[in-house]
């Protein structure tokens, strides 16, 4: 009888099997004598030079506890050199909220970005951040850049509760019916929650631009409006006075109060409103949004030219006969025309022809913070607006 050896599928079969069982049998072996470790080396893996520095970290991350909506909080991390080089530290990245108080120079300030720490020395790195919103849990982050082959970089990390401790009502202050001639009033009523009355430290209008029309005052709210508030314990009026004079045209203004509640937090109250009286302006390039005329870009060659129209109403309108005290740039040539009556209600409207002549010089008068608004100032002649200002924003160029 002949003997049919294996076939030529079942010999590759087999060994197929076979090998994935002993290949398989041998790669367990390796694994559990040489474990994989992600996001690290096995010891001895990477051996760093022998004067490398060693970055010891006691912690990276704080619990906090809780702060108070516009508290400051502050914890500071260790960073000790355990090698034999020097470590050096370098600031990196934070969360939006929290910042780097930089690491403690030699006389105990928080003075520098970058750090050098010697074999055996150690350094502080203080972490600063302001409870924001209306409560709830945060988490803020730093980041910390090494000189160490085995950690180049650091994540240290602060988290808490933040709780509301104030509550403004109402939240901003609308001041729609402002006027030129006459005070306008308004308050605020802040309400606090902690164990202790609030202290009002220090009360400020944040904008220097109007700063010197506002005058704010505070009080203590008596203890039945306190108790009319669901959960306050202490509240003080904020009460803002506005004083004539302002620029006709729209306010944005912010009010700032800095409390002691027994910590110290800062409330800022905006402060929104539009600003009319006697006098308005007019025409194509006046934007009555932002309050300004828009020349736009101009060729100092060729030059531009626009035409606006002062109008002014009430009893006083007859006496306005505006002359021009200030222009800025001074290339701009300004000139006023006759007034003339518009209706039968006593307005009278004024042209105004505002002109860049050809060879005007180059200015920048952008209405940005790089180039701020120019400006045409007149004297009116009308009792309670006296002057009248007119912002610019016009770029001329070669």
């Amino acid at each position: 009888m002949a003997v049919r050896g294996p076939s030529v599928w079942m010999v590759a079969a087999f060994a197929a099997v076979t090998g994935a069982v002993i290949g398989g049998g041998q790669a367990a072996i390796e694994a559990a004598l040489r474990p994989w470790r992600i996001g690290d080396f096995a010891p001895g893996a990477i051996a760093p030079p022998a004067e490398a520095p060693v970055a010891d970290v006691p912690e990276t991350r704080y619990e906090f506890g809780t702060i108070g909506a516009g508290a400051e909080g502050s914890h500071e991390f260790v960073i000790h050199n355990t090698g034999r080089g020097p470590l050096v530290l370098t600031r990196g990245s934070t969360s939006c909220s929290c910042t780097v108080s930089d690491f403690e120079s030699k006389d105990g300030g928080d003075e520098l970005a970058r750090k050098e720490v010697p074999p055996g020395g150690s350094t502080r790195l203080r972490l600063k951040w302001r409870g924001k919103g209306p409560g709830g849990p945060f988490r803020q982050q730093a980041t910390v850049f090494t000189t160490d082959p085995r950690r180049p970089e650091i994540a240290f990390m602060i988290e808490g509760l933040v709780v509301p401790t104030w509550k403004a009502v109402p939240e901003s202050l609308a001041l729609p019916t402002i006027t030129t001639n006459a005070e306008t009033r308004a308050a605020v009523k802040l309400f606090t929650y902690g164990t202790d009355q609030p202290v009002v430290e220090e009360l400020s209008a944040t904008d220097p631009q109007t700063a010197q029309s506002f005058r704010i005052s505070s009080s203590p709210l008596g203890a039945t409006e306190i108790a009319a508030e669901t959960g306050a314990t202490g509240g003080v009026a904020i009460d803002v006075t506005v004083s004539p004079g302002l620029p006709i045209g729209s306010l944005r203004q912010t009010i700032s109060a800095r409390l002691r509640i027994p910590e110290q937090i800062t409330v800022e109250i905006p402060v929104q409103g539009s600003v009319s009286g006697a006098l308005a302006l007019a025409g194509g390039a006046w934007d009555s949004s932002r309050q300004a005329l828009l020349l736009g870009t101009v060729s100092g060659r060729s030059g531009s030219r626009a035409e606006v129209f002062l109008t002014a109403k009430g009893s006083h309108a007859a006496a306005v006969k505006p002359t021009v005290r200030e222009v800025v740039p001074e290339s701009l040539a300004v000139d006023i025309g006759t007034g003339k009556p518009v209706g039968d209600k006593g307005m009278i409207r004024i042209p105004i022809l505002i002109t860049i002549p050809p060879g005007s010089p180059p200015a920048n008068h952008r209405c940005s913070e790089q180039g701020p608004a120019g400006r045409i100032v007149l004297d009116t002649g009308h009792p309670e607006t006296p002057v009248f200002t007119i912002p610019i924003c016009v770029v001329i160029g070669p």
